[in-house]
């Protein structure tokens, strides 16, 4: 994956840009980066164009401010589709990279041509999971190193043993996220707004993907927003946690190229 960047406001937003055909751009989830796209990167760039980004303080991109909230992020990967001229392309966010997306689209619907709802949400953070949030923040001031060795494995099915080389692989790229960088997402992540409408009146198809054995999102609740859409589908990992792309990479990168090539 060749890296490029371009200026957005007083920062450097890094992205990758490959092959040729449809333009299939994929947002990473909190914590990540543009490179956990490698795998699939590398086979569909051989039929479509392929756009990666590193969010706001994540990868290779800069933080901005103390709190980057999902139309900031929205912004900057507007910026760089813009910089690409993509009239039209496809969104595939991972958690905090489909919080992202349902952003843009509220902003962009005429041009999305299908939405991937990668173990991702409409929903906004209920009393609870703000309060969470709060206390996790607490922890990352005091150890950033403790907080991702804590978190890394919870999004994973950790009863299932091959998964143990992919904690470790994401533990390396979630390392590399400074203490203001996670503290500003989960600011972020915490005060982001409901979009289910934005679902429901959907002119695109959007498709979930979601973990059966998911520990942050309810698979059940996840099927529901599914429904919303009118063209709405999902697909149920049944022994995947909140990371698909991980734990079942062929299923999910056959189920996304099936999105690709039947829209």
């Amino acid at each position: 994956m060749k890296g490029q960047s371009i200026k957005f406001k007083s920062i450097n937003i890094s992205f990758s840009d490959e092959g040729k055909g449809k333009a299939v751009v994929f947002l990473h989830g909190f914590l990540g980066a543009k490179e956990v796209w490698k795998p699939f990167s590398e086979i569909l760039s051989k039929t479509q164009r392929v756009i990666t980004i590193d969010l706001l303080g994540h990868g290779g991109t800069d933080c901005l401010s103390y709190v980057h909230t999902m139309e900031e992020i929205a912004e900057a990967v507007q910026a760089v589709l813009t910089h690409l001229k993509l009239r039209k392309y496809f969104l595939v966010g991972h958690s905090l990279g489909g919080y992202v997306s349902l952003a843009l689209a509220e902003q962009n619907s005429d041009n999305i041509k299908g939405l991937v709802m990668f173990h991702s949400s409409a929903k906004a953070d209920d009393a609870k999971k703000k309060y969470d949030r709060d206390r996790v923040i607490r922890i990352v001031k005091m150890s950033p190193e403790l907080f991702v060795n804590e978190a890394v494995p919870n999004l994973f099915n950790t009863k299932y043993k091959p998964n143990k080389r992919g904690i470790e692989q994401y533990k390396k790229i979630a390392f590399r996220v400074s203490k203001q960088g996670i503290i500003a997402a989960l600011e972020g992540m915490k005060d982001r707004v409901d979009r289910e409408i934005v679902l429901k009146f959907a002119p695109y198809p959007v498709l979930f993907i979601i973990g059966e054995k998911d520990k942050i999102l309810p698979y059940k609740e996840l099927i529901t927003q599914a429904s919303l859409s009118e063209k709405g589908s999902f697909l149920l990992l049944k022994n995947s946690g909140h990371m698909g792309f991980v734990e079942a990479k062929e299923e999910t990168f056959k189920a996304i190229k099936s999105f690709v090539l039947e829209n």
